[in-house]
């Protein structure tokens, strides 16, 4: 990585973590504040990830395993109620890169993609709906609620991105670092008991 996709890393790490920035708007506002031109190169989302961790451990090591542990918990209770869409965890909450500032994404699989929506609705959950890029970068339903967190004592954004069930196989692949990159129920409700057992 050159000097520059450091220095561009380096800043986004802060925006993400500090101001709870996505990675790609993260990016593209360390090239503005630092004053590069379009054709910077930007460091791949391995590289963030580095800086990101890098940043934490510098500046946030002392609050923000209690603040993963909260949004875990939370992320973890989401799930329980989401059962029924076979729910896997995704992003910074799942990888525990997350701070107080982070959302929670959750990736549901579904037999029947209006099932989800029409189950929040039957709840009385207010959400707002949107499409963003799936996994794959295929358009998905995004549902985004609000959810009090206690621990924190905040209120954290909840994005349900809904998939076809066909989609779950390849969604299971590992990552380009061999991770799993999302992680089941069962393996959130392992890292919640781990953590509540540190």
């Amino acid at each position: 990585m050159d000097n520059a996709s450091a220095e561009i890393a380096a800043v986004a790490a802060r925006m993400v973590v500090d101001d709870g920035l996505e990675w790609g708007a993260a990016k593209r506002r360390a090239v503005q504040q630092l004053g590069l031109g379009p054709r910077a190169r930007l460091p791949d989302n391995g590289a963030l990830e580095d800086a990101v961790r890098e940043h934490i451990a510098i500046f946030c090591a002392d609050t923000q395993p209690a603040e993963l542990a909260a949004l875990r918990r939370l992320a973890l209770t989401w799930m329980e109620r989401l059962q029924v869409f076979r729910p896997y965890l995704a992003g910074a909450v799942w990888h525990g890169t997350a701070t107080r500032r982070s959302d929670i994404y959750l990736q549901l699989f579904c037999d029947d993609p209006k099932s989800a929506e029409i189950m929040l609705i039957d709840r009385g959950v207010r959400y707002e709906p949107s499409t963003v890029p799936g996994f794959r970068g295929d358009p998905v339903e995004a549902l985004s609620l609000q959810a009090q967190c206690p621990a924190l004592g905040e209120t954290i954004g909840v994005h349900l991105l809904v998939h076809d069930l066909d989609e779950l196989r390849g969604a299971l692949k590992p990552d380009t670092r061999g991770r799993t990159p999302r992680g089941s129920l069962d393996a959130v409700r392992r890292l919640v008991a781990q953590e509540a057992a540190a």
